[in-house]
């Protein structure tokens, strides 16, 4: 597949919203009580936020979303909520795509800082959230959005690293150009097992005690004023971080 042949536009019409409900289905596979509703895609739209949609041959093959928000003492930043890719586009720099025009939406607005979550066990993205796009983390939310349907989660808390992305920083300068990130000397390593999710699958109750013991290493060095700044392999690398 030519990746130039994908299109990414931002979307602003009901149709195009109703869309993004069926990849939210075939993506996770989540029950429709849980699926970010229309209306709030709409409100988005509204409110200074980006719909993002992804289009091969016509066909809406993945979307993102950003909504605007503030920080205590009033400075603005966009909260990515949901970005997701049809398993037949993944691996093809789509989400790469869709983060850097949220990024460009975000500077033409004078913000920057745009921030999300992710799940800890998940190597592959973790890697991509901090040494391709150059973000740090350094907040451990335990089950944020509660047990879910969806069997990308496995019935596991939906235990979440926020995800702090400074847009003017050199570290995100760096990635942007496809450099390698700017890290602060490693003062501390935590080891995911790297077929957790397998895990998962087969033992269930070991797979959610090593998801808690994970949860308290963070805990720990977020207290000491770590951030987690490298991912190689199955490691986080965390170290001291000023993002200004």
């Amino acid at each position: 597949m030519e990746t130039n042949e994908i299109e990414i536009r931002q979307l602003i019409e009901l149709s195009e919203f109703a869309e993004v409900l069926r990849l939210q289905r075939e993506i996770w596979g989540f029950d429709d009580i849980e699926l970010l509703p229309l209306r709030l895609f709409v409100v988005a739209d509204k409110i200074g936020g980006q719909v993002l949609g992804a289009f091969h041959h016509r066909k809406m093959i993945g979307f993102c979303l950003c909504i605007p928000g503030i920080k205590p003492g009033g400075k603005p930043y966009f909260h990515s909520q949901m970005l997701g890719v049809l398993p037949g586009y993944r691996n093809t720099g789509l989400g790469r795509r869709m983060k850097l025009a949220q990024r460009e939406y975000a500077l033409a607005r004078g913000v920057e800082l745009i921030e999300w979550t992710f799940d800890p066990l998940g190597l592959k993205n973790a890697f991509f959230n901090i040494e391709k796009l150059g973000a740090i983390a350094r907040r451990y939310v335990y089950n944020q959005y509660g047990r879910t349907s969806s069997h990308l989660h496995g019935g596991l808390p939906t235990d979440r690293l926020v995800a702090e992305w400074w847009l003017r920083t050199s570290r995100a300068e760096a990635a942007l150009n496809q450099r390698p990130v700017e890290r602060p000397s490693i003062e501390a390593r935590i080891e995911v097992p790297a077929n957790f999710f397998d895990l998962v699958r087969e033992d269930a109750a070991r797979a959610a005690s090593i998801q808690a013991a994970i949860g308290e290493q963070f805990e720990t060095h977020f207290r000491a004023g770590l951030a987690v700044v490298g991912v190689q392999k199955n490691l986080y690398l965390l170290g001291a971080w000023d993002s200004k």
